[in-house]
């Protein structure tokens, strides 16, 4: 991919109107454009990083055993007023009448709608446990959206929903997907800490939301530091009983909001020196609520004692755009973004520093063929910029690698290599490239 032939439209100065570094950066780096208040179109090199976060997040909800499906964005009020939850939710469910004045709603959330499907074809225990997922465009009015994609209105989410027989078998549900979000939060460069959570609209009596501990954040947060030193095992999923155990062990551990937080518990739980305190991004909320739609929506199903008896459900969303903003909020420096190699929109950067230069531009292009080959994703910028802008943008947009190609480091058969996190750079034998990068790229 040659930069000249793509489109990332950075500029320079700070928009005034965004005041968190997610947000200037967002816009700096050329991954979003605002449309309207909190509602934006993504740009190439956003849209990359959005795709990205937006497969490992299927990846992992699969590996939990969750199945995708689509829903629409518009779903019947009828289904909304069944729940009892039409006029319930507030302003900032968006309704909308179509010609025939049917009300629509833009739904916010789906479980209304998911449950309409489950009522439709599952009439035995025999089909449970069942957990149904899709990743969609949500639609949230509002009253002030703000700090960019991080509270906007329109936004995309991954919710997935449960449906068990009974209370136990709902309780593992809700404990793989505790498991599932963790693992999707680690592989992308965040440490996420679970904390017990009020269900809000949703409804339900157990209920946890997933923070990231960042200056910007909302909330504020107080956890015990052993907390995010726990490991999960690569193969959980292949045992109930280890399941249950890790997430257990996580609920040991002291962690609160500030709305929850009993600083008397916290000071006589937890040692001095492992006190975590600081403010909180929420970037997942699972929730289990039983009967709460099932109920009234008579979603009932035949157990294994022969009688009707309503599913057990739970709900577990996961803001997919919010993460990129997260992500960044808790990754980045005053030259720009420092992405994680998982979601890196490219992951070299490769800066003709000689525009003109035949030979530089011939490696330039060389070194990218010989990556892409290898399933590493890489840019020219081939530019007609000064050395200077081209460094600034691509610390700007954080590429985790650049390699420089010049005429002077070239008749030494070299090249410059400049690693985005660490802030280094070295001289490397042109020839040592593919394995160098392999290396650091195989170490994070």
């Amino acid at each position: 991919m040659l930069w000249s032939n793509y489109f990332i439209p950075t500029q320079k100065e700070k928009p005034i109107d965004a005041k968190i570094p997610s947000h200037q950066l967002m816009i700096r780096s050329g991954m979003i454009k605002q449309e309207s208040a909190g509602i934006y179109s993504w740009l190439p090199i956003g849209l990359k990083v959005l795709k990205k976060i937006e497969k490992i997040v299927r990846e992992e909800q699969e590996r939990a055993g969750a199945i995708e499906i689509l829903m629409p964005t518009l779903q019947s009020s009828e289904l909304w007023s069944e729940s009892g939850r039409y006029n319930s939710y507030g302003d900032e469910m968006l309704r909308i009448n179509d010609r025939h004045d049917r009300t629509l709603v833009y739904g916010p959330t789906n479980e209304e709608q998911v449950t309409e499907i489950f009522r439709k074809y599952i009439k035995s225990y025999k089909s449970l446990p069942l957990n149904l997922f899709h990743i969609q465009w949500k639609f949230r009015d509002e009253v002030r959206p703000r700090f960019g994609v991080m509270r906007g209105r329109e936004f995309l989410m991954k919710d997935a929903y449960s449906f068990d027989l009974n209370q136990d078998e709902a309780k593992l549900s809700y404990y793989k997907m505790f498991v599932s979000y963790l693992r999707t939060f680690k592989r992308l460069g965040l440490n996420a800490i679970p904390v017990a959570a009020d269900s809000g609209p949703i409804g339900g009596n157990l209920s946890h939301e997933f923070s990231v501990v960042a200056d910007t954040g909302e909330t504020e947060i107080f956890c015990d530091k052993n907390l995010l030193k726990i490991s999960i095992d690569e193969n959980i999923y292949n045992s109930d009983d280890k399941i249950i155990n890790t997430v257990e062990n996580y609920l040991n551990f002291y962690s609160a909001t500030d709305d929850k937080h009993d600083a008397k518990e916290f000071n006589n739980l937890v040692a001095k020196e492992n006190q975590v305190i600081g403010r909180g991004i929420e970037v997942g909320h699972i929730f289990s609520f039983g009967d709460k739609y099932s109920d009234p929506m008579k979603a009932t199903i035949i157990g294994n004692d022969g009688k009707m008896s309503n599913v057990y459900m739970g709900s577990y969303g996961i803001g997919v755009s919010r993460l990129v903003a997260a992500i960044i909020e808790t990754s980045n420096d005053e030259k720009g973004i420092i992405w994680p190699i998982s979601v890196a929109p490219f992951l070299v950067n490769i800066i003709n520093l000689k525009y003109k230069d035949d030979n530089c531009m011939n490696k330039c292009v060389e070194i990218h063929n010989l990556l892409e080959k290898s399933g590493i994703e890489s840019i020219v910028d081939d530019r007609d910029e000064s050395p200077g802008k081209k460094f600034s943008d691509s610390d700007l947009i954080g590429f985790p690698i650049t390699l420089v190609v010049g005429p002077r480091e070239l008749e030494n058969g070299n090249v410059e290599i400049k690693f985005r996190r660490e802030g280094s750079n070295q001289i490397i034998p042109y020839n040592d490239v593919l394995k160098i990068i392999k290396n650091k790229l195989f170490e994070e």
